[in-house]
């Protein structure tokens, strides 16, 4: 019974670890890196085809994103997620491969100017992504479910998302049980339209996220809507566009929330019934898994207006752009308007477009809604360069930068310890993970010194036994350096060494077959060697 730390360990992005347990290899979430990650990340300790389950606590990128590579790799098991999750996937992890091919064909395009310039690929195609989200296995709120033998799980609403989750696991191995709690990303108290965290009562080993772990929301609710009500206000009696860089789900419908408040009390004077656009497919499709989720996953205030007849999150002026002809249209429309695109830290989609259009003016307002990650185009120029690059270009950054303080789907350093707090025994060990650096490193040191818990922040590739609560091994932080630029292995060649990795896992977990399935499964596969031999 065995517990490897792989992803987002002294980082923020890419989450993911590895769980050996009752004979099976399993995975809570496999995200995408964003930004600058300082520190190399293990290897998985198996091949991708010998894992047998992934448990995902929620869709966003940094948890799912990487999703697809397992799949191109041979992996063919199940993904355990809450019901919205799974529905957010499938739109998320097809426009997430849309992506990633679109920038790979951009960068191949722009290669072709410089002689000796290495050929580039996507980590996945769309038909890895589709694959991937056939493995999808949706399931309830607080249910437990039978994963198999030895194996039990529970997700439990943290409020971070529409369907994100914490997930319990229970394992057992020569009739020791030990349970395990993954926070999934800690959600903040009081957002709009989804309910708070739900606590967790007890786990002897609990792995918790730290992004928010050395800073405070503030005592007071923020009044989001005044805010916003501001910034509009000041940018429209310019002449100015509202460009809000968005994360296309959850963030998104959270603003279309504050706009339908601000519309229907009529807070900006004098610009009448101001356009709306959300420039952005996935958050379109988005916006109506919302809609569908409404029960299971809307806090009271939002219910009340369903129960009056009202939706939360549409009203007269809004917009919804879906072609590629109707987002660059926006840019021709001179109105004063506000225009919410992805990605939420402008390192791809949309967003860069309109940036490129409106970063330069002066009566404009880029306004930051959500969390920037070190390194990314968002965290600079809140930061405040002067310049960027822009699609090989530099634009100068004139428009008005502000960000809406306190607005954000993570729990602040006093969130997060109440969380833990509501543990009704101190768990054995609790890894503090997903966090910058330093921020690990403090809030791991709080909670032993303040609050008396047995903390450890991991570095990826630290391996622990859980059924003897032993660190087999500790890593070290290994420096992420800039590698020489390399040919970029041939795509088909990679998806073939894949299938290959998918047939040794088939025939490792072979052992229990009847002779006579065994001899069968043999001469198949030497009959495709003398073919292709």
């Amino acid at each position: 019974m065995k517990l490897i730390f792989i992803g987002a360990d002294h980082e923020v992005t890419g989450s993911c670890h590895y769980l050996e347990a009752a004979g099976k290899h399993i995975l809570v979430d496999r995200g995408m890196e964003q930004g600058i990650n300082p520190f190399e990340n293990a290897e998985l300790p198996v091949q991708e085809a010998m894992i047998d389950y992934v448990f995902l606590t929620h869709a966003h990128v940094d948890h799912s994103g990487m999703l697809p590579q397992l799949y191109a790799r041979g992996f063919r098991g199940e993904i355990f997620a809450t019901q919205a999750t799974t529905e957010l996937c499938d739109i998320m992890l097809r426009d997430c491969a849309h992506i990633q091919q679109q920038e790979a064909e951009w960068k191949n395009r722009k290669a072709k100017r410089h002689a000796g310039s290495e050929k580039h690929e996507a980590p996945y195609t769309m038909e890895d992504a589709e694959g991937t989200i056939g493995l999808l296995v949706p399931c309830d709120y607080q249910k437990i479910i039978e994963v198999c033998p030895g194996i039990r799980i529970r997700f439990t609403d943290i409020g971070h998302l529409l369907g994100s989750s914490s997930i319990e696991v229970w394992t057992q191995e020569n009739g020791i049980q030990k349970k395990l709690c993954f926070s999934g990303d800690i959600g903040n108290k009081n957002q709009p339209l989804i309910k708070d965290p739900h606590p967790t009562r007890d786990a002897d080993y609990v792995i918790m996220e730290s992004t928010y772990g050395d800073r405070l929301h503030g005592t007071d609710r923020p009044d989001y809507i005044s805010g916003l009500a501001e910034v509009l206000q000041k940018t429209f009696d310019r002449g100015g566009n509202v460009v809000i860089p968005s994360f296309a789900v959850g963030r998104t419908q959270e603003i279309l929330y504050f706009l339908r408040k601000i519309k229907e009390d009529r807070l900006v004077k004098k610009h009448g019934n101001f356009p709306v656009y959300v420039d952005s497919p996935l958050a379109v499709e988005a916006t109506g898994i919302f809609e569908k989720n409404i029960y299971d996953c809307f806090d009271e205030e939002a219910m009340e207006l369903v129960r009056k007849g009202i939706n939360p999150i549409s009203f007269p002026g809004l917009r919804l752009s879906i072609t590629s002809d109707e987002s660059r249209a926006i840019n021709f429309d001179e109105t004063p308007k506000v225009i919410i695109s992805a990605s939420g830290m402008c390192e791809a989609g949309r967003i860069k477009h309109h940036l490129k259009h409106n970063l330069w003016r002066e009566e404009c307002t880029v306004l930051f809604v959500g969390y920037q990650s070190v390194g990314t185009l968002g965290r600079n120029i809140l930061e405040g360069a002067q310049e960027v690059k822009l699609f090989g270009e530099s634009v100068d950054v004139r428009a008005e930068i502000k960000a809406l303080q306190g607005m954000s789907g993570h729990a602040d350093k006093n969130g997060l310890i109440e969380w833990l707090n509501c543990f009704e025994k101190k768990p054995e060990r609790v890894f503090i993970v997903h966090g910058e650096d330093t921020v690990c490193t403090s809030f791991a040191e709080c909670l032993r010194h303040e609050y008396g818990y047995d903390t450890y922040a991991p570095f990826s590739g630290t391996r622990f036994d859980l059924l003897h609560n032993l660190l087999e091994y500790e890593a070290a932080p290994i420096a992420r350096e800039k590698k020489a630029r390399a040919a970029v292995a041939n795509s088909v060649y990679a998806r073939l060494e894949a299938a290959g990795q998918r047939l040794l896992a088939v025939i490792r977990n072979g052992k229990g077959m009847a002779n006579k399935d065994m001899a069968k499964l043999a001469d198949q596969i030497n009959a495709l060697c003398d073919k292709w031999q």
